[in-house]
């Protein structure tokens, strides 16, 4: 469909894709985009579907965006962009060192799965479906995030704070882990999302196989209580 005259330099209307869409015609169309698409899949959708969705007519739908591409392109990158604001607030708020950036990490990507499972599950199965240049920055953003995985992993490698022989191999497993959340999480199951967060955590030290603390190896070297072998020389 031609954009009118009258619509052609409205939001959209250039063809650009803006990843957090302005105002409450752009909100409704988005949330809109989310349902249509977890449920029809991207091809069994169509740009009417979201626009009856977002009760909005057609011509209110292409003042934002241009079409159907646009709108799945809009939606996974919001989400993108979300992970990493999420991360980067966790990882604002932690102690320097690997493990314990290594353990926001986790927590951040556990909460950004079970916040947004259906955002997660679309891009997973959607991903494919995005065109050029749509897909290169996804691919761009995606990169960056493995990027941050794989800095801390070597990071405490490097400090012999992870004894792990393949960090990229460790950093799959944990990155596979994290993102599957998405795939079976229920908010209504036995288990609460602070606490998922933790059982990862303790999964994620034990693939990097994290070195013991300090205070860990002295307790660990200590003879038991009440024990009766000689204090060492």
């Amino acid at each position: 469909m031609t954009v009118s005259e009258s619509e052609s330099d409205e939001p959209g209307g250039s063809g650009t894709t803006s990843a957090v869409p302005r105002g409450s015609g752009g909100v409704a169309l988005t949330d809109a985009a989310r349902e249509v698409f977890a449920e029809r899949g991207y091809h069994g959708a169509s740009i009417r579907d979201v626009a009856k969705r977002a009760g909005l007519s057609l011509s209110a739908l292409y003042y934002w965006h241009s079409g159907k591409q646009e709108l799945l392109a809009a939606l996974l990158e919001d989400g993108v962009n979300d992970y990493f604001r999420t991360c980067e607030s966790a990882l604002r708020t932690t102690e320097a060192d690997p493990a314990s950036r290594l353990c926001a990490l986790v927590r951040a990507t556990v909460d950004y799965r079970v916040r947004r499972r259906v955002d997660s599950t679309i891009a997973a199965q959607e991903f494919r479906n995005l065109e050029q240049p749509h897909a290169q920055r996804l691919v761009t953003l995606r990169e960056s995030a493995t990027r941050l995985w794989q800095d801390i992993i070597d990071e405490g490698v490097r400090d012999d704070v992870f004894r792990c022989a393949y960090p990229r191999d460790a950093r799959r497993a944990i990155q596979a882990a994290c993102n599957a959340i998405a795939q079976w999480y229920a908010p209504d199951g036995d288990v609460e999302p602070g606490e998922l967060a933790e059982r990862y955590v303790s999964i994620a030290l034990r693939i990097v196989d994290r070195a013991p603390q300090v205070h860990d190896r002295r307790k660990a070297s200590a003879p038991p209580r009440g024990s009766t072998a000689d204090p060492a020389p």
